[in-house]
């Protein structure tokens, strides 16, 4: 066994991590800073708030048909359908919206552009979902959400700090185009590797029913999509409101960029921790305990932090940082809800996708219903609240064995090429 092999990643899929990774922080580069700049430019937070609302949905039924088309009609074929959509959708996004701040444009083009990331990268953690031994399945998944977070938000967030004083927005976004394309690059042609995925009958359309009829024969697996959604709500909210309140506290766009990109940094640090520690303490005591309750209580400090410390920043930053690894906590979830089907991981995997996807949505609609009305102290209980049920929630997801987690020592059933 190679020492990736050891922790945890399947040594001929290492391109395809790199390449998400390059990928994804093409699609992250304007996460920190596009809602305040579009407030800074004449539209109302309720209308950024629409923007990112309309982009999420695309986002939301992208991740669920990333399981079930990668599944009916290969990995390869899906990811390079969200990197055309993807490239489609900046090109018009960009080209003919953001000039002019054309709202209907902006919103047709960047729901376009949502469709991309979800097949791309989704796709790939299907593929992942197939080539992994049970056993190591955890620190597999974790290693992809390290490579996805370390991209989007991470080193798209520095990358955009740095960008955005050299560049100007505008152009800044554009070269998100040339990321995309690198890590299509790595991901689908420098990665020999084959996609491979159990064998299974029936037809293409058959797949794509099994993405809604697997919630019916295994509920524990919707109730696992109801998690993954509550997961990273908050981490979509609060790039709608958050970055006006920090500025109002003393923080200026650099500022919040650098504590943004190290809240992920920690993240992506944390999510292969907590792949090792969900493996061993238990994929549900994990999600519970770190990513539920922590995250609930994190949140809360997060927000207070600029007010209970005066604006200080190295306060801030430590309470963000320990969000970011908290966060983390959820990771063992990609483990725990392919693994409540012993086949059709891949449609456990849409659903699973699918409440990737719905944050992007969630988040910003929670922000532009509840904000005018709570405020901003308003919502970040909501979203702490919402933690506190995922937990709850967590604790009714047992494997059919009623195991803490799944140790098989063999890899997972045969696998066929397509």
């Amino acid at each position: 066994m190679t020492s990736l092999e050891k922790a945890g990643i399947p040594r001929q899929l290492i391109w395809g991590y790199l390449g998400v990774m390059i990928f994804m922080m093409g699609d992250g580069i304007e996460q920190g800073w596009l809602s305040p700049y579009l407030v800074d430019h004449g539209m109302t937070v309720q209308q950024s708030a629409t923007l990112f609302t309309v982009y999420g949905i695309t986002i939301a039924i992208s991740a669920w048909f990333s399981g079930v088309l990668a599944e009916g009609y290969g990995v390869r074929r899906t990811m390079a359908l969200g990197l055309l959509l993807y490239c489609l959708g900046t090109v018009g996004f960009v080209g003919f919206g953001m000039p002019k701040l054309n709202q209907p444009v902006m919103l047709l083009t960047y729901a376009l552009r949502g469709f991309g990331y979800p097949l791309f990268a989704y796709s790939f953690l299907v593929w992942i979902a197939y080539s992994s031994p049970q056993r190591q399945l955890g620190r597999a998944v974790g290693w992809f959400w390290f490579v996805f977070t370390g991209g989007l938000n991470v080193l798209g967030a520095y990358y955009s700090s740095w960008a955005i004083t050299k560049f100007g927005h505008l152009n800044t976004l554009w070269t998100s185009l040339f990321w995309a394309l690198l890590g299509a690059v790595m991901a689908l042609l420098l990665n020999r590797s084959k996609p491979a995925r159990q064998s299974a009958g029936g037809s293409k359309a058959e797949e794509l029913v099994k993405g809604l009829t697997i919630v019916k024969e295994e509920p524990k697996v919707l109730l696992g999509g109801i998690v993954r959604i509550i997961n990273t709500t908050a981490q979509f909210a609060f790039p709608v409101f958050l970055p006006m309140y920090m500025a109002r506290h003393g923080f200026d766009t650099t500022e919040w960029l650098t504590i943004w990109g190290t809240i992920f940094t920690s993240n992506i640090i944390f999510n292969l921790i907590f792949g090792f520690v969900g493996d061993h303490f238990g994929w549900r005591n994990t999600i519970m305990w770190f990513g539920g309750m922590g995250c609930a209580l994190s949140t809360l400090l997060f927000y207070y932090a600029p007010q209970i410390w005066e604006g200080s920043y190295w306060a801030v930053m430590a309470a963000g940082i320990l969000w970011g690894a908290l966060l983390a906590g959820y990771v063992p979830l990609t483990a725990l809800v392919p693994s409540l089907v012993k086949k059709d991981k891949g449609a456990a995997m849409a659903i699973l996708n699918l409440g990737a996807g719905l944050p992007v949505f969630v988040g910003p609609a929670i922000v532009g219903l509840f904000i005018g009305s709570a405020g901003e102290e308003g919502v970040i209980w909501i979203l702490a609240g919402l933690y506190v049920i995922s937990a709850i929630i967590t604790r009714f997801i047992t494997l059919p064995n009623n195991a803490k987690t799944l140790h098989q020592t063999q890899p997972a059933e045969a696998i066929q090429s397509i």
